[in-house]
């Protein structure tokens, strides 16, 4: 079914579940197609192709709400489907915060965004094997590697539909591919694994494969021969990916639903102070080539840059039409999660940070859950690099971290210079001062 026929048959599933007494009705039609291959000592562990076609209903009788789905597509079953729908929701309670968005505005033009590559749907599935392939045997070239955890290549194209009753009706195309692998080094008692990977929308954001297995090498051999540090308060430096991990923690404690439940430490606390001047949080659904960038959520509101933070002033929540209606605000768009959530670049470069540290860790990887988004707690298992005097001195390993993430949002007293837009959530290396590291 192409792009025109869904149009036609979304509009077509609108008119019917009026006549049959929906109040209002939304509906997602989602198709796409998948590429997965995983390799181990040049060999293929796994290799996946599908397709996948699905509609989601939502109906609204009277603040009364059901939802349904579907992956047949014919006129016959989607019927049946809204007639069900419509029935469950008349013996629902009601919800007067439940219903769809009440404007409808035109987005931007899916195009700008270069989101779409055509050359990742004419790439063969023996071309993306060759690559996973050849991620492992660059790698493998480092004798300081003992074997190859698994490297992989992923591919994905998408087509979404959105329309509702309010007289919406918008869609967009995209694709994604990825390339990483997972290396261990050491022997005995001192093996370390550790990885990278390396994604994008289109062919040309992809990281070579040499650049992948040199970082993925570079990451596991820092970790070898790790030593036990005692507990203590020192500073953390935090690397890109670690800053990354903290910004997804933020989101988290940023949505709709955590704080309309009072289940966030920020509830309450728009427009108020909570983190330092030099903390500016943007999300940016219009970032060209962006992973996260999109033209309209999954419920048709167009999205838009918003800044988030500003000089440590929270601006806004992250909202979908209900959160927003609990909270008698706006919808900004995040249905759909984040778009391109970052925390703006600052003027240090990472080796500047790691000289201004005279005792410290820099983190590298952390394990376990360990996030409470109702007080901002974080206590993590960590690993790193031990800094002193400016100098990396030895790796780091079975210690834990913790602190408060709205005493870190207050105590971030450096942020880098290398932000980089490879990660749906993006942020550069930081130093936070006083966080509690737990070790011997």
């Amino acid at each position: 079914m192409n792009l025109v026929e869904k149009r036609k048959l979304a509009e077509s599933l609108l008119n019917y579940s009026r006549q049959k007494g929906a109040t209002q009705t939304q509906l997602n039609i989602n198709s796409g197609s998948e590429f997965n291959v995983e390799i181990r000592d040049g060999k293929i562990e796994r290799l996946q192709q599908a397709d996948s076609n699905g509609i989601g209903i939502k109906v609204i009788v009277d603040n009364r709400v059901a939802r349904a789905s579907s992956n047949d597509f014919s006129e016959a079953a989607l019927h049946k489907l809204i007639d069900g729908a419509i029935n469950r929701a008349k013996l629902s309670g009601e919800d007067k915060y439940s219903g769809i968005p009440d404007e409808v505005e035109a987005g931007i033009d899916p195009d700008v965004l270069k989101i779409y590559d055509e050359r990742i749907i004419a790439m063969p599935p023996e071309a993306k094997i060759n690559i996973a392939k050849e991620v492992e045997v660059i790698a493998l070239k480092d004798k300081r590697i003992t074997k190859p955890a698994g490297s992989g290549f992923s591919s994905n194209e998408g087509e979404i539909v959105v329309a509702h009753s309010n007289g919406f009706i918008g869609s967009y195309k995209r694709t994604g591919c990825s390339l990483g692998i997972s290396l261990q080094s050491g022997t005995g008692d001192n093996i370390v694994e550790d990885w990278w990977y390396s994604s994008s929308c289109g062919l040309e954001g992809l990281e070579k494969p040499e650049e992948i297995a040199g970082m993925a090498v570079k990451r596991v051999t820092r970790l070898l021969n790790a030593k036990k540090i005692k507990t203590q308060n020192v500073p953390i430096v935090f690397d890109s990916q670690m800053t990354s991990m903290l910004l997804g923690f933020l989101y988290s404690c940023l949505s709709g639903g955590a704080i309309y439940m009072k289940q966030s430490f920020l509830a309450d606390k728009l427009g108020q102070k909570i983190a330092g001047d030099n903390i500016n949080i943007t999300d940016d659904p219009h970032m060209p080539g962006g992973l996260g960038s999109r033209p309209f959520d999954a419920e048709g509101v167009p999205c838009r840059r918003l800044p988030v933070i500003t000089g440590g002033v929270l601006n806004s929540y992250l909202l979908d039409t209900y959160s927003a209606r609990k909270l008698s605000l706006k919808s900004t768009g995040h249905a759909s999660g984040p778009g391109n959530f970052y925390l703006e670049a600052g003027n240090s470069t990472p080796e500047e940070i790691i000289k201004s540290v005279d005792k410290g860790l820099l983190l590298l990887k952390t394990i376990g859950q360990g996030t409470v988004p109702t007080t901002g707690d974080i206590s993590k298992g960590a690993f790193g690099l031990w800094i002193e005097k400016g100098e990396i001195i030895h790796p780091v390993a079975e210690v834990t971290i913790s602190g408060n993430l709205g005493k870190i949002l207050q105590n971030i007293s450096m942020v880098g210079n290398d932000l980089k837009f490879d990660r749906q959530i993006a942020g550069p290396t930081i130093k936070v001062e006083g966080m509690t590291i737990s070790g011997l």
